[in-house]
């Protein structure tokens, strides 16, 4: 299987190729333009120069004479052209050539030719037809005298393609050289970024391999910049783990939890149940150990009825179709009725401190009157004879809060953090009754959660004060539709 390192160095190397290649083809057809250009540009310049030192020696020489053989030699030498001068009539009397006899001497240039030079310059790829054994670029010019413009005759200068090229050659040489070190270096560097790039999603995918074996201990490196793509998934990654890594914790927390508050139960039952069956407990004694095994029993009950009400109430919660707006104000003092008679039997006195005002939400109303009922359960269970019970309810920034305050033991601080965890009881346990399991507050927190709202707890010098909020319905769209 290829991994999405050689992925990723395959398609940048194809790109950056095409790319040096498309930039290598267009630089190379330019440059090698440039140069002939460049070069036929100097034979013009050298024809126009012939032709007026031509002019200048034709005033007190022949064209024919030595001298003027002399001096297209020297500058056919510096410029490495070749140079020829006709009469007026085309016929080549002087040649640059060095040897003692010039095969160009009395060689006609072809009647077109010299027809174009009368109208302007001359500049073509020609043999001039047979002049030249092979091809060559040939310019040519008028020679005339400085004084009255009479034709004297014509200059050529004309140069061999390989002679044009021969710069050309040297400067491709250099130019494929420099694409080749520059297309190396730019593959090692596409080699060592993509391998850089890839690492993170090797290490994720062997953290989730460790994943899939139970193992959520295992981290993923950050990268030095976390505000790109890769450090946002790699930061994403690592609070999945996290999460992934509590829920395993709890979920762990819960088997071992619900173990132990089945197995003591149901050991208690078997035990005395054996007991009963082989006479080990004497009849007499039967109807007080079938009495332990009936609350045993009746223990259990509650404690599967309490799972699933968790249940039942997380599904609720969660369903938005069971939401609408109700008067909260109204909801707290009907729920504070029942608890009439158990505060009386208490002596505690109640403070509810509600506005006069009506206050709308919009929620679960089945699912807040749960929430309301526990936390004044399990206040008025914990409040101290004689104390006093507050149920406030107030606004501010767009919630309703609810606080439920009695003063009674002081919850432990190291116990606050897990108050509302599934199972957990302290020395002075904050759930439904004195023989639940620790379902009572979790339920709670999940209802409240399932809102997306929040619950809080603070408990100090004996007062205990649970807060909890809801959207006001003119805060929720959802609200605002159903008024």
């Amino acid at each position: 299987m290829k991994s999405i390192f050689i992925k990723n160095f395959a398609a940048t190397a194809l790109l950056l190729a095409f790319s040096f290649l498309l930039l290598a083809v267009s630089f190379i057809g330019i440059g090698r333009t440039y140069l002939i250009e460049d070069y036929r540009q100097g034979m013009m310049e050298t024809t126009a120069e012939v032709a007026h030192t031509a002019s200048a020696i034709a005033r007190g020489n022949s064209l024919s004479d030595w001298t003027m053989s002399m001096v297209i030699s020297s500058i056919a030498g510096s410029t490495g052209n070749h140079i020829f001068i006709t009469d007026e009539e085309g016929v080549i009397i002087t040649c640059s050539d060095k040897r003692p006899y010039c095969e160009h001497i009395g060689r006609h240039v072809p009647e077109k030719v010299l027809e174009k030079l009368e109208l302007s310059n001359y500049d073509q790829l020609t043999t001039l037809e047979g002049i030249y054994p092979e091809k060559r670029y040939v310019t040519g010019r008028q020679i005339t005298a400085e004084t009255d413009g009479e034709l004297l005759g014509f200059c050529f200068v004309s140069a061999k393609i390989s002679d044009m090229l021969g710069a050309w050659t040297t400067y491709l040489s250099w130019a494929i050289v420099a694409f080749a070190v520059i297309s190396l270096l730019a593959m090692l560097l596409v080699m060592v970024y993509t391998k850089r790039m890839a690492r993170p999603l090797d290490e994720i995918a062997a953290a989730s391999r460790k994943f899939a074996r139970g193992d959520f201990s295992v981290r993923v490196k950050q990268t030095a910049d976390t505000t790109d793509e890769m450090g946002a998934l790699i930061d994403s990654f690592n609070k999945m783990a996290d999460s992934l890594e509590q829920a395993e914790n709890r979920r762990s927390e819960f088997i071992a939890n619900i173990s132990h508050e089945l197995r003591t139960p149901m050991t208690t039952i078997a035990g005395f149940a054996d007991g009963i069956l082989d006479g080990t407990i004497p009849p007499e004694d039967e109807r007080k150990y079938l009495v332990s095994i009936r609350d045993e029993t009746r223990r259990l009950s509650r404690l599967v009825r309490d799972m699933l009400d968790v249940s039942r109430a997380r599904a609720k919660a969660a369903d938005s179709s069971r939401r609408s707006v109700f008067d909260l104000t109204e909801l707290i003092l009907q729920t504070m009725l029942s608890f009439e008679s158990r505060a009386t039997k208490k002596n505690l006195d109640v403070d509810p401190q509600l506005p006069d005002s009506h206050i709308m939400v919009y929620a679960d109303r089945d699912a807040i009157t749960q929430v309301i009922y526990n936390l004044l359960d399990n206040a008025i269970k914990f409040a101290s004879p004689g104390s006093c019970l507050i149920v406030r309810l107030y606004k501010d920034m767009g919630k309703a809060y609810v606080s439920i305050k009695d003063y009674g033991e002081t919850i432990p601080a190291d116990d606050l953090p897990y108050i509302f965890d599934r199972f957990h009881k302290s020395d002075r346990s904050r759930s439904l009754d004195k023989e639940g399991v620790g379902l009572g507050l979790y339920l709670v927190k999940t209802i409240i959660n399932a809102h997306d709202e929040d619950i809080a707890v603070r408990s100090e010098d004996g007062m205990t004060e649970f807060v909890f909020t809801l959207t006001l319905a003119e805060n929720s769209k959802q609200g605002r539709d159903k008024t």
